[in-house]
């Protein structure tokens, strides 16, 4: 495998984090950078440890992870996005604070997006990929795309006012339905 097709598999799996990286950008517009830089480093550390996850594990554990990846990453952006369409409802500001993203949320999204990563790295370990060259690869172009995705959002975002938030948890909410549907 070359570092072409492994920056592909980066990019393929960085797609999730990349919707949610969009969705909270519309969401939290008024998140500062340093918020910005842990979200995108916590999606693509996530995203770099599952394969590994998955490699060591190899083929012992891929069918049970396969078979309810689907389940578990719908549930969770199910309920978050649910969650955020709910609150766009009873929102009385025009944006968003700071304090409605958490720590505990970010690793929620993060596991949810990088859930299917954990196959991939039992798929690279079939096919004798060095999963230490393959993993950082795939956290450093999540990491770029999420950064990316953010601003998008945010652009978007401000221009949408109170709908954002609202669009966001749908955004949640579909991706966790394509997962389900898979």
């Amino acid at each position: 495998m070359t570092l072409f097709d492994i920056i592909l598999i980066g990019l393929g799996l960085s797609m999730d984090a990349a919707a949610v990286s969009i969705a909270n950008g519309l969401t939290y517009r008024n998140l500062k950078m340093t918020h910005r830089l842990s979200m995108a480093f916590a999606f693509g550390l996530f995203q770099a440890l599952m394969p590994v996850l998955g490699y060591w594990a190899g083929s012992l554990f891929a069918d049970i992870i396969s078979r309810y990846a689907g389940i578990t990453a719908f549930l969770v952006l199910g309920v978050i996005g649910g969650k955020m369409i709910k609150d766009s409802f009873e929102a009385e500001n025009d944006t968003c604070n700071v304090a409605g993203f958490t720590f505990g949320l970010l690793m929620a999204q993060a596991v949810a997006t990088s859930i299917d990563a954990f196959a991939v790295g039992v798929s690279l370990c079939a096919s004798g990929v060095s999963i230490l060259s393959a993993a950082p690869i795939i956290g450093i172009v999540t990491f770029v795309c999420s950064l990316a995705a953010q601003a998008l959002g945010s652009v978007f975002g401000s221009k949408l006012g109170n709908k954002a938030q609202l669009l966001g948890g749908v955004i949640l909410v579909l991706i966790g339905l394509k997962n389900l549907l898979g």
